[in-house]
């Protein structure tokens, strides 16, 4: 072979696998802040407290009640047949392994704050028995296995690009990595990497057919989690070759954002879950290798998604059913998009979708946004999605769940939808459940960060932060504060490097008057920021923070159609609403117009929705005649009369029993 021949060779190769994998790749992140530890930081009391405690005590084994039998669908169960354990055939969703590991990694995050041995003993079983289920080459995915086990010889691996085959064991590999970090026990973890092992030889040189099987791509999220908890560098390189293998589908759509090169997409398109969890294993991807390619179309998206396409709530994928790309001259191209984005500026009350796991997704995105940047806008929008439209797909009391999220609910609605307008214990697509359970028992999680420059205070709670800086130095921080329902905050410090350090305190971007004093010296913030103190601290410090908590009037876009001359209510980082079960009897809720200069007081009540602070004012009724038949008719003005109105959080609506419920309401002039 010439010389000329073999550095062809070696720049086709390079160019096939990916950056990483043709040169030392250097072990540094590009991440501005990194993670803490689940076991760093301990709710004490307060929101989250209260959360998580509901969390573990409630939903978790309420899950589990449902996983480990087979009264709706085996989970647990399709393990043990895969294993050779129990007998039967698969039957469920083809994302079920998935859903179980999900719920698997709440468990562990529940048992990094609280061990629990009961629960370590049962993961140690269920453990054992995904290993006996796993081929010896480490391919894992029940619905084949079984089929192969009881005769069926022609269904193999990576058969059906939609499968979930990527997605099940994306889940397996973080569910794993979070087990071990959690326990330092390695089989789990074993399995896992047999999995990414498995995965690096089968798509070692990947083909255009093969492309295509990276539906709901929670694999690359969980291929960079595995590599964070090994340090193996393949499992990154994977990650980079997988992602650049979506550029190489040649009957790609945007229902899995994969019709047209990443590189050249600026716009939320497709399917709501399975775009945020690409977006959210490609910042991850960038985090390692500081690609800038990949951030320029992460920036554009995400403000494409945060400017035209999310709900007040941050929610997103608006549409049960859409098109894309849309109004496309080339109609060839355009296919049919299930729980879509849609258009710009395209968000439905009544008929929003927003799975639970999209508006998940979007934290998971956010997160990961921050941590590449440092940017408070990133935590804004996360914190806004978390109290409001992922604490919504789950009752207060933690067992029963909301697949999608509307932002209004009538008796009457304008179309027959496929999923329950009421919260219920299980229902067929049960993706929603456990991927809420695993956000909230990780909130901790998101509530600090830390860099080579100290400690990031991100997401407000009474708890305790315990965790090491890079240097060594321990850190402990007390906070106490019954945010949201009040704007103080208190920080204490503990214990302290012996050093300079810098305590960066998230300002939120409505939080405009807010005040921070530390050791009762005055300190400048902007909202939107991280306010910097650097110092060298000492045990009793202490860092004041005044958030201004007033009911904000909130109006939509122009361009928001279903919003024109419409107000919602907003206070901190919680969406309020209005719910007919505090309404009289004689008021419908469609009827119900707020004042343009309306005000709100708020009031803690410990009795209502297990203690919430709600929103008291007046508000206006309009005698509306009935409508009936007719689409349209001549306008007549209205009278209107004066009553009280209490408003509640967004979360809470529809737990008391059926009810009517509305996010947006018109907009009285006089």
């Amino acid at each position: 072979m010439s010389k000329l021949m073999a550095l062809a060779l070696f720049i086709c190769c390079w160019l096939s696998s990916g950056k990483l994998q043709a040169q030392e790749r250097s072990t540094i992140s590009h991440r501005t802040v990194e993670l803490v530890r689940l076991s760093n930081v301990k709710w004490t009391d307060g929101f989250w407290q209260e959360r998580f405690a509901i969390c573990r005590d409630q939903t978790l084994p309420a899950l589990w009640e449902i996983m480990s039998g087979t009264k709706h669908k085996p989970y647990l169960e399709h393990f043990r047949i895969a294993a050779g354990l129990s007998e039967g055939s698969y039957h469920g969703a083809p994302f079920n392994d998935g859903d179980f590991y999900k719920w698997m990694e709440a468990v562990c995050a529940a048992h990094a704050v609280d061990r629990d041995p009961e629960w370590d003993a049962k993961l140690d079983e269920i453990i054992e028995i995904i290993s006996k289920a796993q081929r010896a080459d480490g391919y894992i995915h029940t619905p084949v296995l079984i089929a192969n086990r009881n005769g069926n010889m022609e269904v193999k691996p990576f058969g059906d690009r939609f499968n979930f085959e990527m997605y099940n064991m994306g889940h397996l590999m973080t569910a794993a990595s979070v087990h071990h970090q959690v326990t330092g026990k390695v089989q789990f973890l074993t399995i896992a990497r047999k999995a990414a092992d498995f995965l690096d030889e089968v798509f070692r040189n990947p083909t255009p057919q093969q492309a295509g099987h990276a539906i709901c791509p929670s694999h690359y999220m969980g291929l960079i989690d595995l590599y964070r908890e090994t340090g193996e560098r393949r499992y990154l390189i994977l990650a980079e070759r997988l992602i650049h293998m979506r550029d190489r589908i040649v009957d790609g759509s945007d229902d899995n954002q994969d019709r047209v090169p990443f590189g050249q997409q600026d716009e939320a398109v497709g399917h709501a879950v399975r775009a945020t969890y690409l977006y959210a294993g490609i910042a991850d991807l960038y985090a390692e290798t500081g690609d800038e390619e990949l951030w320029e179309s992460l920036t554009a998206i995400w403000d494409n998604l945060v400017k035209k396409k999310m709900y007040i709530t941050g929610g997103c994928g608006a549409l049960y059913d859409g098109a894309s790309p849309d109004g496309s001259k080339n109609q060839s191209e355009i296919t049919r998009v299930h729980q879509a984005f849609g258009r710009n500026y395209q968000l439905p009350n009544a008929t929003a979708h927003n799975e639970t796991c999209a508006n998940i997704g979007n934290v998971l995105w956010s997160w990961r946004m921050f941590l590449a940047s440092g940017d408070a806008q990133h935590v804004d929008v996360m914190e806004l999605a978390l109290y409001n439209s992922v604490l919504s797909g789950v009752s207060l009391n933690g067992t029963d769940f909301f697949y999608t999220n509307p932002l209004r609910q009538h008796n009457v609605a304008p179309v027959e939808m496929r999923w329950s307008r009421t919260r219920v214990p299980y229902m067929t697509s049960f993706c929603c459940p456990p991927n809420v359970a695993r956000t909230i028992a990780q909130v901790g999680r998101y509530a600090y960060s830390r860099s080579e420059r100290g400690v990031w205070v991100n997401i407000f709670g009474s708890n305790t932060l315990d965790t090491s800086l890079d240097d060594g130095y321990r850190i402990k921080l007390n906070q106490a504060t019954d945010y949201p329902w009040g704007g103080l905050v208190n920080i204490t410090v503990d214990t302290a490097p012996t050093t300079e350090m810098s305590l960066f305190v998230r300002i939120p971007g409505w939080a405009y008057g807010a005040k921070l004093v530390v050791n009762g010296e005055p300190r400048e913030v902007t909202p939107g920021s991280y306010a910097e103190i650097r110092r060298k601290w000492n045990r009793g410090d202490e860092i004041e923070l005044t958030l201004p908590m007033e009911a904000q009037l909130v109006e939509a876009h122009p361009l928001v159609e279903e919003t024109r001359n419409q107000i919602a209510v907003k206070r901190g980082p919680l969406v309020y609403c209005l719910e007919s079960s505090d309404l009289p009897h004689d008021v419908n809720i469609q009827d119900v117009a707020i004042p343009y200069d309306a005000s709100f007081t708020p009031r803690f009540d410990k009795s209502l929705l297990g203690g919430v602070t709600v929103l008291e004012g007046k508000a206006e009724v309009v005698d509306a005649k009935p409508w009936g038949e007719e689409l349209y008719r001549p306008f007549k003005p209205r009278e209107s009369k004066e009553i009280d109105v209490k408003l509640i959080p967004y979360f809470a609506w529809a737990n008391r029993g059926k009810s009517e419920m509305t996010v947006w309401c018109p907009q009285r002039d006089e």
